[in-house]
């Protein structure tokens, strides 16, 4: 039995832990209904999920335009928000994690709240108009991403204007992340604004400023903290109601994606994890496999060649609002970032870009369940599990 107090967020107790979300389809609905059913948060990532429905991957066949692809996905965020639920069996929260960046981002919000997901988590770019999305959903938890008490101050004030504020904050360390990351160049990474206890203390700080004190909102710290000692630290001294934590799940036995793609981020040294600029104009980290290595050695040729071309979006689904290589944005990343994310999903180590977070996993290259990395996260405490390590 852990210590900590619970995470409270609409009429739920929790678990003090949120599973972050991870596209394209490493957090899907077995994923996330095994973090819900020991009374955590869940989360479904709801970027190109037509990749766990062959039905629908056959669909797209049919006509290669971004409105048909868009529609399928929402058929595929709705089977899987339902059968997260279902195997949830009544326990925890399912939310679904929605990009500001991409480009069906309203839309995906509202499947998502038809679909029945119980928070919508919302990150890559400021969730402003959040609450107009979901004003027929009340019951649905609003929770942004953000990196400095900035943005924190941006939202709040917006969102009062709605006469509505956040069920929770997540606050991201772009230090220490995987994916798409809060700051604006890869140099910012390290910045002291960003540091846990600094935003916090601000954070703090804002509340008063706004009236906001006895609103209690919950702050939740994403970012490197898959450590016993830092999950403790973040609850019991620096005041966070919870910690988010995505490649330690990603990980995991239940994880959706493939078990190459799971051996690539347990397998992972320090030096093998790398920081770039992605297609969508965030920075982003992952491992330096062979795709990356090849794209990294070519890419400032790849800049310099850069031209607007609508073209250039091979599989028409113009699923970034901005896109380097459609756009012909030459400083950012020119690739497609969706064949690249399903190919990690789909185990391609040759062609994968596998996403992935700083700080070193719980159980090093072993892969463990969702029970086994949620009790000693919380306690300390790990059942020993043999024939579990990677080859």
């Amino acid at each position: 039995m852990h210590s900590f107090s619970p995470l409270r967020i609409k009429n739920h107790t929790l678990l003090p832990m949120v599973q972050g979300g991870m596209g394209v389809g490493i957090s899907a609905s077995s994923l996330s209904a095994a973090v819900a059913r020991e009374n955590a948060v869940g989360t479904i990532a709801s970027i190109d999920l037509r990749h766990l429905h062959p039905d629908l991957l056959e669909q797209s066949k049919a006509l290669a335009s971004q409105e048909h692809y868009d529609r399928l996905n929402r058929i595929a965020l709705d089977r899987e928000v339902k059968k997260a639920l279902k195997h949830a069996n009544g326990q925890g929260m399912i939310a679904v994690n929605v990009m500001k960046a991409v480009s069906d981002y309203a839309a995906l919000v509202q499947q998502a709240c038809e679909s029945g997901a119980q928070a919508i988590v919302m990150g890559a770019g400021l969730p402003l108009e959040l609450p107009d999305l979901t004003r027929e959903h009340p019951d649905v938890a609003l929770i942004p991403i953000l990196s400095e008490s900035r943005g924190i101050q941006i939202v709040l004030k917006r969102w009062m204007k709605k006469n509505r504020l956040p069920d929770a904050i997540v606050i991201e360390h772009p230090n220490h992340a995987g994916g798409h990351l809060g700051a604006t160049t890869i140099d910012d990474l390290g910045s002291g604004r960003f540091s846990f206890a600094r935003v916090l203390e601000e954070t703090v700080q804002v509340f008063r400023q706004l009236g906001l004190e006895g609103e209690k909102i919950p702050l939740i710290l994403a970012g490197g903290m898959a450590n016993v000692r830092k999950i403790s630290t973040a609850l019991r001294q620096w005041g966070a109601a919870a910690v988010q934590i995505g490649t330690a799940f990603a990980v995991t036995r239940e994880g959706d994606a493939h078990d190459n793609f799971k051996q690539i981020l347990a397998g992972a040294r320090d030096e093998d994890i790398v920081e770039f600029m992605s297609v969508a104009g965030l920075p982003a980290r992952a491992v330096m496999t062979p795709y990356l290595q090849k794209y990294l050695r070519n890419e400032q040729k790849l800049q310099a060649s850069a031209k607007a071309d609508p073209r250039r979006c091979v599989q028409s689904m113009n699923c970034l609002q901005v896109c380097g290589l459609r756009d012909g944005i030459s400083k950012i990343g020119q690739f497609c970032i969706d064949q690249r994310l399903t190919d990690a999903f789909n185990g391609d180590v040759r062609k994968g870009l596998f996403f992935r977070g700083k700080d070193p996993l719980p159980f090093g290259q072993q892969i463990r369940s969702v029970y086994d990395t949620i009790q000693y996260l919380l306690t300390g405490n790990a059942a020993p599990q043999v024939n579990h390590a990677l080859a």
